[in-house]
């Protein structure tokens, strides 16, 4: 098998998915795109989505179920099928920024800068990209309601599902290189891992290079060791982590946003340390 045939093989998941939420949804579905990885390149078939994108013409109650019961469907038919996350949308939503579907700020702004036309009309020229400050907002509450879970503090600091799946080792390495990556960019675009990856490991003084590399090597199919993770995890993951919510921490003081969701991050360096 060469290297571009598990892309190749996402993206005819990701054409035959267009075509069945188009059966669902009807002429209201303007069209499909391709997200992430699959649209920008850096695909990998150990670690990546296959992200698609619904834009249409407007939202009525029923699309949630039509979304779903599509979705659920389709996850159905192989392992591979399991790998489709969906986003959506109305297009006047997305031209203001909004999102009436599921749309969050940092796929809105990939379908601005990345996303590839699969099937029906080309409208990336009209999604507005959404404001530093609420990409900010949005990684900082994302990270409060999953990342700093009771749960998952506790893996953290006694890891077991982080050294048998390597989707999650990757995820859970990977997530605040790339959030402390894009509080750095000023262009407005959306970046991706293998620029977050390659920022954070040219700055030596960082914490935990060598967990990063070995996620970055495992994200590419390298094989999740549990001999060779768990020291990296020990030495690694936490130091990471509590850099993540300092910066993070300051960012959100400076940008002046709720003070429970900054008491958040204080609380969660807390329970790390």
């Amino acid at each position: 098998m060469t290297t571009t045939e598990p892309a190749t093989a996402a993206r005819a998941i990701a054409a035959e998915a267009a075509e069945s939420y188009r059966e669902a949804l009807g002429e209201r579905l303007i069209g499909a795109y391709l997200l992430g990885s699959l649209s920008y390149g850096g695909y990998s078939p150990a670690a990546s989505d296959i992200d698609l994108a619904l834009v249409l013409t407007d939202v009525r109650e029923p699309d949630r179920a039509a979304v779903a019961k599509t979705t659920e469907e389709l996850q159905e038919r192989s392992p591979l099928h399991r790998k489709l996350s969906v986003f959506w949308a109305s297009l006047p939503a997305l031209r203001e920024g909004r999102d009436d579907g599921r749309f969050p700020a940092q796929d809105r702004l990939q379908l601005a800068d990345h996303g590839r036309v699969l099937l029906g009309e080309d409208v990336l020229a009209e999604i507005a990209r959404p404001a530093a400050a609420e990409m900010l907002l949005e990684s900082a509450r994302f990270a409060i309601a999953v990342l700093a879970a009771e749960e998952v503090t506790a893996e953290f600091h006694e890891p077991r599902r982080l050294l048998a799946d390597k989707v999650w080792f990757t995820k859970a390495v990977l997530f605040p290189v790339r959030f402390l990556y894009s509080g750095t960019t000023e262009s407005g675009r959306a970046a991706n891992n293998d620029e977050a990856i390659e920022w954070y490991l040219a700055q030596p003084e960082l914490p935990a290079g060598s967990l990063v590399r070995l996620a970055e090597r495992v994200r590419a199919g390298h094989p999740l060791d549990p001999d060779e993770a768990r020291p990296e995890l020990a030495a690694g993951l936490i130091p990471l982590y509590r850099h993540y919510i300092a910066v993070e921490t300051r960012r959100l003081r400076e940008s002046g946003a709720p003070e429970d969701l900054v008491s958040a991050f204080e609380d969660w360096d807390k329970r790390l340390s």
